[in-house]
């Protein structure tokens, strides 16, 4: 109960209740956002293109990037608002950057799959599955090369990376050259629109690192607590220069693919259950009876919904980006030829 007396529960849960607020008017504000799972595109959306939710993964990046430092790097996947967030990002900001607009972190060009911020060590979303694992990799190798101190990387990942050949590549060159890299598995049971358990041999994320000579840690993904206990132990480890650890946090996809899908291909009893072990819930049953007031812990949901709501107003209010920045942030290899 030390954590949750410490003031630092109280924290945790600060942190998962800003990203639910913002993952639930991201929602909202993408309905009709994209012409997907049956539904066609309306000009009343304010969020445009696929958008991921982590709805009810909050505890896994509230856990990790607990123990995070502002120059330790961090890499995400296209389900990746509440992993900015919670390593420190402007919430105002990444809104912006979902309503396509210029004061958003990519100018508005990036939207919700491709969210970065360098200032917090935040190198982006990413929206190819497992692409964030070699990023991560030549993130902690630079470090290594550098002699950042010890600074780490983190990168999250999904149960469905695991199957694709990056997360094996990845893992490897991190063990070969015990890089500073904490692999972080997000197991949420679901790889798009498909249970990822029955088309994954073995035992999954853990066995697989294990048998590359990578300690892993199974924890309940759902418990901020647990999760932040082992990745605390995990951290240190790294930082101390024990090469790579992986993190496999068992949690749940509670909404569909993108904020479209209803998910009508997954069980509604598999979901209702699901929803008995939400994490929000979970936590502020541990605080309240660990004597936290439920005066206090509303206070913090009203305090991150009143940011949200200013966010969603600054976002509609701020202006588009110039036409001319169409042009820039595109590469050229000279003779004036762009690509």
């Amino acid at each position: 109960m030390d954590l949750i007396t410490s003031g630092a529960g109280e924290a945790l849960y600060r942190t998962m209740v800003r990203i639910r607020a913002f993952e639930n008017a991201a929602e909202a504000a993408s309905q009709g956002g994209v012409s997907a799972y049956g539904q066609e595109a309306a000009g009343a959306a304010k969020v445009r293109g696929p958008l991921h939710l982590s709805t009810g993964q909050e505890a896994v990046p509230a856990g990790v990037c607990a123990h995070l430092r502002t120059s330790d790097y961090l890499t995400s996947t296209h389900r990746g608002h509440g992993h900015t967030l919670a390593k420190g990002a402007d919430l105002t900001r990444m809104m912006c950057e979902l309503f396509g607009k210029a004061m958003g972190f990519n100018g508005g060009k990036g939207g919700s799959m491709h969210i970065a911020d360098f200032s917090v060590g935040m190198l982006g979303a990413n929206g190819v599955v497992a692409a964030g694992l070699p990023i991560a990799v030549g993130a902690a190798h630079a470090q290594k090369l550098l002699k950042k101190g010890d600074d780490i990387t983190v990168c999250f990942f999904g149960d469905g990376a695991i199957n694709r050949g990056p997360f094996l590549e990845a893992l490897n060159w991190a063990r070969v050259y015990r890089l500073p890299v904490l692999f972080v598995c997000e197991d949420n049971r679901w790889s798009a629109t498909t249970a990822s358990g029955p088309m994954t041999a073995g035992e999954g994320a853990s066995a697989r690192a294990e048998s590359m000579d990578i300690a892993a840690t199974q924890v309940d993904g759902n418990d901020v607590f647990a999760v932040h206990e082992a990745a605390a132990k995990l951290v240190a480890q790294v930082r101390g220069g024990s090469g790579p650890r992986l993190l496999h946090a068992l949690t749940y996809r509670v909404k569909g693919h993108v904020s479209v899908d209803l998910a009508a291909y997954r069980d509604p009893a598999e979901l209702a259950a699901a929803l008995e072990t939400d994490p929000i819930a979970r936590t502020r049953g541990h605080l309240l009876s660990a004597g936290v007031s439920a005066a206090t812990l509303d206070a913090i949901e009203n305090t991150a919904r009143d940011e949200v709501d200013t966010a969603l107003a600054v976002a509609d209010a701020a202006p588009w980006p110039e036409p001319g920045m169409a042009f820039t942030d595109v590469q050229t290899i000279g003779a004036g030829q762009w690509h």
